[in-house]
């Protein structure tokens, strides 16, 4: 019965393995959204280099995971978005090579967030020759991911946001207008308020 004494031990451990990811996975999150809502556009910038670094340490943790890789790619493309210029392509480049690992390992980790973000890559980011831009790449990954989470308030508001941009308003305001109706996300208020607050925006503007 020697045997049980290793086997024992990894079962209790693993709870406290996964609870390690949950809270480095939230801790993240919060961060990027007071990043990203809260702290003044100057500030940005340097605030999302930083966070890269501590998640690219978190995603080497769990190489095997898909949830640190996709926070690799959403902060790195919003870091992209503070830097800007032709700067910006190399880490929107990485940004997609990291959401694209992340579905490799599975699909619909976070509720199929990988493919939100990867839709959102496509239609804002520069095509040929500067970026890899691609409104039909785009289209598919983003109804990807709203077929995986129809209520989910990302992939409500890129969708939305994608068909403005496609010059299809009336359709875009039924995705929109979602944005403020679905539950908000526990441990997730501030990203939530603050994408929200952008799909008013866009409701006005229409």
């Amino acid at each position: 019965m020697k045997w049980m004494v290793p086997v024992m031990a990894w079962l209790v451990a693993m709870p406290l393995w996964a609870a390690g990811l949950d809270n480095q996975l939230a801790d993240i999150q919060q961060r990027w959204a007071e990043i990203q809502y809260q702290l003044p556009e100057n500030r940005q910038e340097k605030a999302f280099e930083r966070l890269v670094t501590e998640v690219d340490v978190f995603v080497a943790r769990y190489p095997d995971r898909a949830e640190p890789l996709i926070w690799q790619g959403i902060v790195l493309s919003t870091y992209a978005g503070a830097k800007g210029g032709l700067g910006a392509l190399g880490l929107v480049k990485d940004a997609r090579r990291s959401l694209e690992e992340a579905l490799a390992i599975d699909e619909d980790a976070l509720d199929g967030s990988a493919y939100t973000s990867l839709g959102s890559l496509y239609y804002q980011v520069p095509g040929w020759p500067l970026g890899f831009g691609d409104d039909d790449k785009a289209r598919n990954y983003l109804q990807k991911a709203l077929a995986i989470n129809p209520d989910g308030i990302d992939a409500n508001f890129f969708f939305g946001d994608f068909l403005l941009e496609q010059d299809e308003p009336e359709r875009a305001r039924t995705y929109l207008r979602k944005v403020l109706q679905v539950p908000a996300r526990p441990g997730r208020e501030v990203a939530d308020t603050g994408r929200r607050e952008e799909a008013r925006k866009r409701l006005q503007d229409l």
